[in-house]
C-alpha cells in the first residue's frame, strides 16, 4: 500500500498498549480506524485521541472469544464504511506458568484469546478482502513464537500456533491481492506486562515502536518483522544451535522476574 489515506483498518485490543499505538499510527497516516476491545471506556478515550488528529474512528466493544461479537464487528465496519482494507489481530492475554504447575485451563485461556480470537477476526473479514482482491492482515505474534522462554508455556503455545497458522495463510493468499504480515516483538511495555521486570539487554519496547513496525510492514508488504535488533541475535544463536539459544536465555535471564 503506497498510501494509507482513506483505508479502513480494524484493530482488536485497541484500548491500550500496542493496539492503541497502532490505531494512532494508522490514523496519522490517514486511515480510518475501527477500534475493538472489551473495555468501552478505554475505546472511547482512544477514539477521542484519533479524532483530535482530525481522523475518523469507530468504537465497537467486542470480545474476540465470542464469535457473534466478532462477526458483528465486521458487519458494523462494513455498514459504516463499506469496506475493510487492514485487519490487525492484536488482542492478547499473557498467561505465565511453569509447565509442571500448568493446567489445561491455563493453556485454553491463552489459546482462546491469542489464537482463536485472532482466527475469528481474520476468518470473518477474509471473504470481504478476497472479494475486493486487496487488503492486508497483520498478526501480532511474539518473539516467544520464535524462541520459547520459560516459564511462558501457555502463552508460547498460543503464539507459536498463531505464527504457524499465519505462515500457511500467507502462502494460500499469494496472488489474491491480500497480504499477510506476522509481527514478532520482544517484551513490550504494556499493561499486560507491567508486573514483569526484564534484564537491560531485553528492555521492553515501547508500543509506539511496535506500531511503527506494523505500519512499515503494511507499506512494504513484509512477511515477517522481528524486533528489536537483539532479538534477532537470539534467533541467529538458536538457529546455529538450539542449546546455544537455551544457554543464552539462561545466562541473560531473558525470562525476567515478577516485581515483588
Amino acid at each position: 500500500m503506497d498510501s494509507l489515506t482513506g483505508k479502513v483498518a480494524i484493530i482488536t485490543g485497541a484500548s491500550s498498549g500496542i493496539g492503541q499505538a497502532t490505531a494512532l499510527a494508522l490514523a496519522k497516516e490517514g486511515a480510518r480506524v475501527v477500534l475493538a476491545a472489551r473495555r468501552e471506556a478505554g475505546l472511547q478515550a482512544v477514539a477521542q485521541a484519533v479524532r483530535s488528529l482530525d481522523r475518523e474512528a469507530l468504537s465497537v466493544p467486542a470480545d474476540v472469544t465470542q464469535q457473534a461479537q466478532v462477526e458483528q464487528l465486521v458487519k458494523t465496519t462494513l455498514a459504516q464504511w463499506g469496506k475493510i482494507d487492514i485487519v490487525v489481530a492484536n488482542a492478547g492475554v499473557y498467561v505465565r506458568s511453569p509447565i509442571a504447575n500448568s493446567t489445561i485451563d491455563m493453556v485454553e485461556k491463552a489459546m482462546a484469546v491469542n489464537f482463536y480470537g485472532s482466527l475469528r477476526l481474520v476468518l470473518a473479514a477474509l471473504p470481504h478482502l478476497r472479494a475486493q482482491q486487496s487488503g492486508h492482515i497483520v498478526l501480532i505474534a511474539s518473539m516467544d513464537a520464535k524462541k520459547g522462554l520459560p516459564p511462558d508455556a501457555p502463552y508460547v503455545a498460543s503464539k507459536f500456533a498463531l505464527a504457524g497458522w499465519g505462515e500457511v495463510l500467507r502462502q494460500e493468499l499469494r496472488g489474491t491481492g491480500v497480504d499477510v504480515s506476522i509481527i514478532f516483538p520482544g517484551r513490550v511495555d504494556t499493561p499486560m506486562l507491567e508486573s514483569l521486570t526484564v534484564p537491560w539487554i531485553s528492555a521492553k519496547l515501547t508500543p509506539q515502536a511496535v506500531a511503527h513496525a506494523i505500519v512499515e510492514a503494511i507499506r512494504h508488504r513484509r512477511a515477517e518483522v522481528v524486533l528489536p535488533f537483539q532479538a534477532r541475535l537470539l534467533l541467529y544463536a538458536n538457529w546455529l544451535s538450539p542449546r546455544l539459544g537455551d544457554w543464552a536465555v539462561r545466562f541473560l535471564r531473558l525470562e525476567g522476574w515478577e516485581k515483588s
